[in-house]
């Protein structure tokens, strides 16, 4: 694995992150995001459900809607909590957070829980069950514990194979029918969930599934230009629209017609080792559901940024401005990790996991 990034477990002030040098991310820094998971991934209330009613029969608690995936809030943190812990087993073999990370991964990701999941997943009335953002994520736990040479990881991926199955079906029919990208900087942006699923389908090499969704990213896309970071960000995002779309596109296309589409698409993008052109944004109040997005907008605006410039020709002259943002929201995002709202806790470690290990750039 490339060199993994520096992770902040306490809150400083942005001016003094700004002269601290990157912590080592290792074992005992990756207890803190594993942690976070673990305290969320069996934790049914407070629960905010997106569940269509067709009758009094599908009244139900979480945990029997979606056996697998009740805990952390909403269906697509639970989601990525276990991807978390996934990742940070795979990565940090021998911790002492791995024994309880893999305990419960075994007692969610069983077979029948999955079977459940891809039942409800199929139900009347559900085609739009989190899609595209949950869905998203649900394909890279796939990914993830593809990679995990364990037997703990095949079997969880076996089992988890009727919902991915019931995932692909919903993707495969959705997005030939969808005429306009969404580009807001929430759940339903198409950019950031394009990115994630094509990371999905050549990692599976599923060629036919990778073309559709290389296809779509630049029919919507290529012929963008001007995006206004001027007026980034909406107030309740987690996601940049302008990044997010660059970060797709870079998936698409060779460094040199990338570097080209770039200069049209984000003109302001200074070709100095300019520090405050995309200043790092604050969460005004961490407790609250939607204000605390904007502590995960730094997180995936750092990680955005990084594969940007992991794109660009090696020579060129933005890299230098770019990088220089990439830290400056890598340490505001990570530094607001704290865990001390569960409104942000049961999300923001999955964001700092994908950041620190790299998980979006090409291996």
């Amino acid at each position: 694995m490339k060199k993994l990034a520096g992770i902040l477990l306490i809150v400083f002030p942005v001016a003094l992150l700004a002269e601290e040098a990157s912590p080592k991310f290792d074992a005992k820094a990756a207890e803190r995001f594993a942690g976070l998971a673990l305290a969320c991934v069996a934790k049914e209330y407070p629960n905010k459900i997106s569940h269509l009613l067709n009758s009094d029969a599908d009244v139900a608690p979480p945990r029997k809607l979606t056996p697998a995936f009740y805990g952390c809030y909403d269906w697509h943190s639970s989601v990525h909590g276990h991807w978390l812990l996934v990742r940070l087993a795979k990565t940090f073999s021998d911790a002492p957070f791995t024994k309880p990370a893999r305990e419960a991964l075994r007692k969610s990701l069983t077979a029948e829980n999955l079977k459940q999941e891809a039942a409800y997943l199929r139900g009347e009335g559900r085609a739009s069950f989190e899609r595209p953002y949950g869905m998203a994520w649900l394909l890279q736990l796939v990914v993830e514990l593809r990679e995990w040479d364990d037997p703990d990881g095949r079997e969880m991926l076996a089992n988890l194979r009727p919902l991915e199955e019931a995932t692909l079906e919903r993707l495969k029919t959705w997005l030939p029918k969808l005429s306009h990208p969404v580009r807001i900087g929430e759940h339903n942006q198409s950019a950031f969930a394009l990115g994630l699923i094509l990371d999905y389908a050549r990692a599976t090499r599923n060629e036919e599934f990778a073309k559709l969704v290389a296809a779509k990213t630049r029919d919507f896309f290529l012929q963008d230009k001007d995006c206004s970071l001027n007026y980034e960000p909406s107030g309740e995002d987690f996601l940049s629209p302008c990044l997010g779309e660059a970060d797709a596109m870079r998936r698409v296309m060779m460094p040199d017609e990338f570097a080209k589409w770039l200069g049209e698409f984000l003109p302001r993008i200074p070709t100095t080792a300019k520090k405050d052109w995309l200043p790092v944004t604050v969460s005004p109040d961490p407790s609250d559901p939607k204000l605390a997005h904007l502590d995960g907008l730094n997180l995936s605006r750092a990680w955005m940024l990084e594969g940007i410039v992991s794109a660009l020709p090696a020579n060129d002259p933005r890299r230098p401005a770019l990088m220089a943002a990439v830290e400056a929201h890598r340490r505001a995002g990570l530094a607001a990790v704290t865990g001390a709202h569960y409104e942000g806790g049961h999300w923001l470690g999955s964001f700092a996991v994908y950041l620190v290990t790299e998980r979006g750039l090409a291996k």
